[in-house]
């Protein structure tokens, strides 16, 4: 089929606005849109450039699938309200019109309707009679959805009790309950099988005629048209692949995408985690599950990045040294690795963020997501170093230290180790942490049904936050000082027990998988400090009538997080859905009115956005007389308007 995608060529310079000095680009509602550099691109070579260009491309074109994934009505609620927004004539201060301005860059920056963090879904400031009186006629059941709150009110629910399948807007199921989807991927999966795919991945479930069927994203399939275009700037990447290697990697994912088989996936993640020597890598595809109350189903992903080789070296040490960390674990022998495989780790600038890593990304990455995959052939971990960097600059002097740490020491120490100890904290949590530990034979790696993101998180985190007190990371050299772990135990239980909250509504709960883990971490540990004889190892103390959190013994901490550990590996190694629900449900979930809205109002003293993403670089071909591209050119400074508006017309299927 022919793409309707050309390459666009320019013989131009890059534009004026690669000047850009500010690292914030919009600010509204609770989020603030910054931009990032792409420190080293040019000096890339001309094939490597050419590479990035096309897989960059790969990746926009899957943004329409995500969409669709976080809830059905999104695609057509995003027409609507771009027409208007493009369209409108009437008076821009109009109050109507200004709630809808932050309404549509709200639902840009969610990739649909509900907010991208707590997944709960946006109130329009704007009425019925004012979007019709601008849109004309719009089904009844997109206007509910747009501004009835009983509609379609939680993207993910995951809420003790409910159906979490009936009670969750995202658009993975169609007409089912949650028993039955449980019982149908318990009848495909065989206790025997070694290498079992990670069913429902790539797929849609849906009842029609009563039965049971899997609608598959594929060419040919769901999205089909949209994963052509995909496909076709894969195929040019391929032509420009650095290596046999990597061009393997690429043409496996081709023809995954064609055939939809997950047995075709689990091939091109083995040979993904086999190209170590490629200086550019990338996601594509369906990856994490958060997005699905039940953890089975991946959210479209797409990052184009390429090897920062001088930040690499803190990362390979890490990882040369796995089998020590996996042999001196606080874990029952029972669930320990007895050879730790494959692992491999490396800091990375982002070229490209795309799908359910943009406009909001991670820091870090650890990949792939299938048990028997991490344990016969390794992970691959990645930082994302010029993420971080443009977060910290953008940081830089907010006051936030001053109003929430207890003291000038915490904060000092924050200035001195703070960016460090973030970086080794992700390092230690993508390259180790997941990767730690294993299953007992016969256990459903599916068994921690909707608590399994928040558990498997929670594992990751103390996995890291122990090792970065151990004594190991300063022979290795990876921390620079003994005290530099003081400023990440601070900061994780600052953020676990208190400020963290700025991130959610007055009277709402803990509902996203992230948040859920640091407070399970946080009050978990607040808890068994609370027992101790004399003065507790951490708690809350009040000073000037404001509420801090106080670390008094940070060695007996780490002890704490030892045992933790201990019991978030027993949960997932023998699958013990009550132990890990009741940790979740106890821990991770309930919100201190009263503390809650204290924090609330020291935040907002400080005019501060608790959210943030970026708008991406535009990269341009240079091209001689013939078409031939003779480079290209990296431009910075594009609005998060225009970019929001470009990518709905560039990369959508009409």
């Amino acid at each position: 089929m022919a793409m309707a995608a050309v390459l666009a060529c320019s013989c131009s310079a890059p534009k004026e606005e690669n000047a850009a000095s500010s690292w914030s680009m919009d600010r509204f509602a609770d989020i603030e849109v910054l931009r990032y550099e792409v420190p080293g691109f040019e000096s890339l070579s001309l094939q490597q450039k050419k590479l990035v260009y096309y897989l960059s491309e790969a990746a926009q074109w899957g943004r329409d699938i995500l969409w669709d994934q976080n809830c059905r009505y999104n695609i057509p609620i995003r027409n609507i309200c771009e027409d208007v927004f493009v369209n409108y004539k009437g008076d821009r201060n109009d109050p109507q019109w200004k709630a809808f301005e932050q309404y549509m860059k709200q639902i840009w920056f969610a990739n649909g309707i509900h907010h991208h963090y707590s997944n709960a879904k946006f109130k329009p400031g704007f009425s019925r009679d004012w979007l019709a009186a601008q849109a004309g006629e719009i089904p009844a059941d997109i206007m509910d959805a747009i501004f009835d709150q009983a509609v379609m009110p939680i993207k993910v629910n995951q809420a003790d009790g409910v159906d979490v399948i009936k009670e969750s807007a995202t658009n993975f199921y169609e007409g089912v309950s949650q028993k039955e989807v449980e019982a149908f991927y318990a009848a495909m999966k065989d206790p025997k099988d070694k290498t079992p795919v990670m069913f429902g991945l790539n797929s849609k479930l849906v009842k029609e005629d009563g039965k049971l069927v899997e609608k598959t994203w594929k060419i040919g399939g769901m999205y089909g048209e949209t994963i052509e275009h995909i496909v076709y700037w894969l195929e040019k990447a391929s032509e420009v692949a650095e290596n046999a290697e990597q061009k393997a990697v690429i043409e496996k994912l081709i023809s995954y995408y064609r055939s939809g088989d997950l047995k075709e996936f689990d091939e091109y993640s083995i040979l993904w985690l086999k190209d170590l020597d490629s200086k550019v890598d990338f996601v594509n595809g369906f990856i994490e599950s958060y997005g699905d109350p039940l953890g089975l189903r991946g959210s479209w992903e797409g990052l184009v990045n390429f090897k920062d080789s001088v930040n690499t070296a803190r990362t390979v040490v890490i990882s040369d040294n796995a089998q020590w960390f996996e042999d001196h674990s606080p874990i029952d022998d029972r669930f320990r690795k007895p050879v730790v495989k494959g692992v491999t780790a490396k800091v990375i600038t982002a070229a490209m963020l795309a799908g359910d890593s943009y406009p909001s990304t991670a820091i870090g990455i650890n990949l792939p997501n299938s048990n028997w995959i991490r344990a016969e052939h390794g992970s691959k971990s990645v930082s994302i170093d010029n993420i971080t960097a443009a977060y910290d600059a953008a940081s830089a002097g907010n006051g936030f230290g001053e109003e929430f740490m207890w003291s000038a020491e915490e904060i000092e120490r924050a200035k001195k180790f703070g960016h460090y100890t973030d970086n080794v904290h992700t390092d230690l949590h993508e390259c180790l942490g997941h990767g730690s530990g294993q299953l007992l034979p016969g256990v459903d790696p599916d068994a921690l049904k909707e608590h399994g993101s928040t558990l498997e998180e929670a594992r990751a985190d103390i996995f890291a936050l122990y090792y970065m007190a151990d004594p190991k990371l300063i022979e290795l050299g990876v921390m620079p000082d003994p005290e530099a772990y003081k400023a990440a135990y601070y900061q994780q239980m600052m953020n676990g027990l208190m400020t963290q909250l700025v991130r959610i509504e007055p009277g709402e709960n803990l509902e996203e998988a992230h948040m859920r883990n640091r407070a399970l971490i946080a009050y978990w540990t607040l808890e068994r400090a609370s027992k101790d004889e004399g003065t507790p190892a951490l708690a809350f103390e009040k000073k000037d009538g404001k509420t801090y959190v106080k670390i008094n013994d940070y060695e007996k901490l780490r002890t704490y997080f030892g045992e933790l550990l201990g019991e978030l590996q027993r949960i997932k190694s023998e699958g013990d859905y009550e132990a890990g629900r009741q940790l979740v449900e106890n821990y991770g979930v309930k919100v201190d009115k009263t503390l809650h809205a204290e924090v609330l109002s020291r935040y907002a003293a400080l005019d501060l956005a608790p959210y943030r993403g970026f708008v991406n670089p535009r990269y341009e071909p240079v091209c001689d007389a013939q078409g031939n591209i003779t480079d290209v050119k990296i431009v910075y400074g594009e609005s998060y308007v225009d970019q929001m508006l470009r990518y709905s017309s560039d990369y959508s299927v009409k």
